[in-house]
């Protein structure tokens, strides 16, 4: 189903070499995370929509293998923070040590301070260290002994997450979960693509050959692109309908904030911008839905549904007009 759109001829607002270069971006990670195309597409998404990534699945899926290749083929700098119990926030952020030469405290930068951070199985650590992130992640700063200092753009955090029946992990506040963009899983992969990898070379071998498709310069140009990439009143109006939707629903104590929805509509744009075209369409903002949705949602008590449910539910339930 379609919107209609007063701008459905709008043409794609990448020129061609800005298209081919992310279509061999896209190309390079989906040749190392195998039969997860529609994964990696969302991961794109979001980095290009200016969002953080959340990746929740079973250990040794390839959450983290996703991140490296991301990383490589983005050409951002790269740092893993390992969440653990024992993490500190100033293990994270960087602290501030005392210089006896200048008579001064010098700030050291933490693993915070690069383009792409992995921060693996964060619901490791305790809310204390995790909630060191937030800050970063909504103003890409921090602050520490009263001082800011910016954190370098791009700025994309790709976070883990093992599931919650595991031993040894802290659920994420929601305040946390809001802050990422998209919330995705990988899962098992199908047997072709699983046997390709037990016959294929190590994945770290293969990332290490890995060679940047982009440049900061075309990653800019590409966040200018999704900002231009046209939605009409008609497909605002659609939108709008599912927040609503998911405020007045009888199995959804809370439903998506205004913020959600500007995710929802920014992410929906870089997918249309992923899809070739300069103009979003309903099935862009349908394809993002769930990963975008599903960890904002809060069931009411008797629902007895999923978040993933849920926000597949919204999407039957509300029509194309």
């Amino acid at each position: 189903m379609s919107v209609s759109l007063a701008a459905s001829a709008a043409p794609s607002p990448l020129d061609p070499t800005l298209t081919r270069a992310l279509g061999a971006a896209v190309a390079q990670v989906n040749d190392v995370v195998l039969g997860k195309a529609a994964q990696v597409k969302l991961a794109f998404a979001c980095f290009l929509a200016g969002g953080h990534l959340l990746i929740e699945d079973m250990p040794g899926v390839g959450k983290t293998t996703l991140a490296h290749a991301l990383a490589a083929t983005l050409g951002l700098s790269f740092a893993r923070i390992q969440f653990t119990a024992d993490l500190l926030p100033s293990d994270i952020t960087g602290v501030g040590i005392y210089e006896r030469g200048d008579g001064a405290f010098k700030f050291h930068p933490g693993p915070l301070f690069a383009q792409l951070v992995l921060a693996d199985e964060i619901n490791r650590a305790t809310p204390k260290a995790q909630s060191a992130l937030l800050e970063a992640m909504a103003e890409h700063q921090v602050t520490t002994d009263g001082m800011t200092h910016a954190l370098p753009e791009p700025f994309f955090v790709v976070a883990t997450q093992n599931p919650l029946d595991l031993a040894g992990t802290f659920a994420l506040p929601d305040s946390q979960l809001d802050r990422f963009m998209l919330r995705i899983g990988l899962d098992y992969p199908d047997r072709e693509a699983e046997r390709a990898l037990l016959t294929a070379s190590d994945r770290r071998e293969l990332i290490a050959q890995l060679a940047p498709r982009l440049d900061a310069t075309q990653a800019a140009a590409l966040r200018d692109a999704v900002a231009r990439t046209l939605a009409s009143a008609a497909l605002i109006d659609y939108v709008q309908t599912l927040l609503a939707a998911s405020r007045n629903h009888a199995e959804i104590r809370v439903g998506l904030s205004p913020r959600a929805g500007l995710a929802l509509l920014q992410a929906a744009r870089a997918y249309a911008l992923l899809e070739g075209r300069g103009y979003c369409l309903p099935e862009d903002v349908q394809a993002v839905f769930v990963a975008i949705a599903a960890h904002r949602l809060i069931p009411a008590a008797a629902s007895g549904a999923t978040r993933d449910e849920l926000a597949r539910r919204l999407l039957t339930q509300v029509p194309v007009r």
